[in-house]
Parts: structure tokens; C-alpha cells; sequence
């Protein structure tokens, strides 16, 4: 009894930790600047300043930017998704030469720092004349390696006696992805097309490296727009960091089944 009230205390000040930065967020962006930048934390205002979310969208167009962020995620996140699957497939079930060796290579790139890929990548996309557009913003990124290892480990923790009964009906490798072998690890899909989804909305770095027009910005960038020499507009920048994070908690939310489910079958063999 006494070490399950110990623990109930423990995950309970655990989950206060974790949300009070959230809370604060929320209840600083309903303040006056004056009451904002008085250090304070106070999670309620004195007086809710509903109107700092409209003075959000009048300092900055976040309706240009959502649009670009949202294009960009989902376009990404497809991608992803393709690629990934059909890559794990091929890593997992298809025996060809230097198999191994290839994947070995793929997560070897996991060990890349993304700063020292950055300047040549930005190199590459002013030699393709890519600077301001959606092709620099989307196609680095249409592939990685962490996806294509959880798809893989995802394939083979399936039965072999699947692979072997779909290739005795001479079913062919594209229709078992689709048809048998997709729909069995729809929960890592789902996983896989989360992780890439937060990836994409979440960047910052590249997106300020290869776009230096308005109408190119995407969400996360837009967020500088409330800090510069004469201060930070810390109730605004509140009010937009709230917007901004909104549709990661509403996607989060809609997928945690599929993302549990994922996380449990992890350690467990078909």
C-alpha cells in the first residue's frame, strides 16, 4: 500500500513537471505585455487578454505560414511513409547481394550530425536553383534511416508463415506489402507517418537556410517574427507558440492508439 501511494505521488509530480510548461504557455498568453514580462509564475492572468490572439495573426501571416507548414508536413509525411515501407520490406524479406553491407551503410547515416550535412546540402539546393521553393523545403527529407529501421524490425517480427503461404498462392512482393504485410504493422505505419509528420512541422534550421521569402515561411519560423532588437513580445510570442503546437497535440492525441500499440509490440516476436 505504501510503495503504490509513493508511486502514485511520484507520477503525479512527474506529470505536474511536464505540464506546468504547457500551462504557462497558455495562461502567459492571455496576459499584458507588462504582466508577461514580470518574471512571474502565476499561471492565471489578472485578466484574460483575448484579443492578444488576434493581435498574433495581425503581427504576422500565420495563415501563409500554417499553409506552407501543413503542405510541406504532409507531403513529407508521405513520402516518408513510401519509402520507408518499401525500403524495410526490401531490407527485411528480399535476399540480394550486399544486403547487409547496404543497410549497414543506411543506419551508418544515422550517426551524421545534421550540422555537418548542412552547408553542403544548402550548397546543393542554390546549385539546383531550389532556393525558395517547396522542392528545397520537401525533398531532403523524403527519406531517413531511423524510418526505414522500424519498418524493417517491424516485417520481421511477422510470421515467415505469411510470406511463405502468399508466395505458394503466387503472390507477388508489391501485393503482399500492400494487401497482407502493410495492414499486419499498421500501427508502426502509423508511427512511422507521426514521427515524420513532427519532424517536418517542427523544423526550424533548414527552413530559415533555404526560404528568405514571406510566402515561403512556414510556421516555425514565423515565430521570430515577435523577438528583434527592441525586445521580445513575450504575450504574443506565447499566443503564437500556443497556435503552433495545437495541431501536434490534436495529431498526437488522434494516433496514441496506434502509438502504444507500436511501443508494446516492440520487444514482442510474431
Amino acid at each position: 500500500m505504501i510503495r503504490r501511494c509513493v508511486l502514485y505521488i511520484a507520477l503525479t509530480a512527474g506529470a505536474v513537471l511536464t505540464t506546468f510548461p504547457f500551462l504557462w504557455m497558455v495562461g502567459t498568453s492571455l496576459k499584458t505585455y507588462e504582466e508577461a514580462v514580470a518574471s512571474t509564475l502565476s499561471l492565471l492572468p489578472a485578466s484574460p487578454q483575448w484579443g492578444n490572439y488576434l493581435e498574433t495573426f495581425r503581427a504576422a501571416p500565420f495563415g501563409t505560414y500554417f499553409y506552407n507548414s501543413f503542405l510541406v508536413a504532409f507531403i513529407v509525411t508521405g513520402s516518408v511513409v513510401l519509402t520507408s515501407t518499401m525500403a524495410g520490406y526490401a531490407f527485411a524479406r528480399l535476399d540480394f547481394p550486399g544486403r547487409r553491407l547496404l543497410f549497414g551503410l543506411v543506419l551508418a547515416t544515422m550517426m551524421i550530425p545534421f550540422e555537418v550535412t548542412l552547408i553542403p546540402n544548402f550548397m546543393l539546393i542554390r546549385t539546383l536553383r531550389w532556393y525558395d521553393t517547396y522542392l528545397a523545403l520537401i525533398v531532403p527529407w523524403c527519406a531517413n534511416a531511423f524510418s526505414v529501421f522500424l519498418m524493417r524490425q517491424a516485417y520481421l517480427g511477422l510470421p515467415p508463415d505469411y510470406f511463405d503461404a502468399a508466395k505458394i498462392d503466387g503472390c507477388g512482393h508489391l501485393r503482399f506489402l500492400a494487401y497482407i504485410a502493410m495492414p499486419l504493422v499498421k500501427p508502426m505505419v502509423v508511427t512511422v507517418a507521426l514521427f515524420a509528420f513532427l519532424g517536418s512541422y517542427n523544423s526550424l534550421l533548414w527552413p530559415l537556410v533555404v526560404t528568405g521569402k514571406e510566402s515561403m515561411r512556414v510556421a516555425q519560423v514565423g515565430l521570430t517574427v515577435f523577438w528583434g532588437a527592441e525586445g521580445v513580445r513575450v504575450h504574443l510570442l506565447m499566443c503564437a507558440s500556443t497556435i503552433v503546437i495545437l495541431p501536434t497535440v490534436l495529431l498526437y492525441f488522434s494516433a496514441q492508439k496506434y502509438f502504444l500499440e507500436s511501443s508494446l509490440g516492440t520487444g514482442l516476436k510474431g
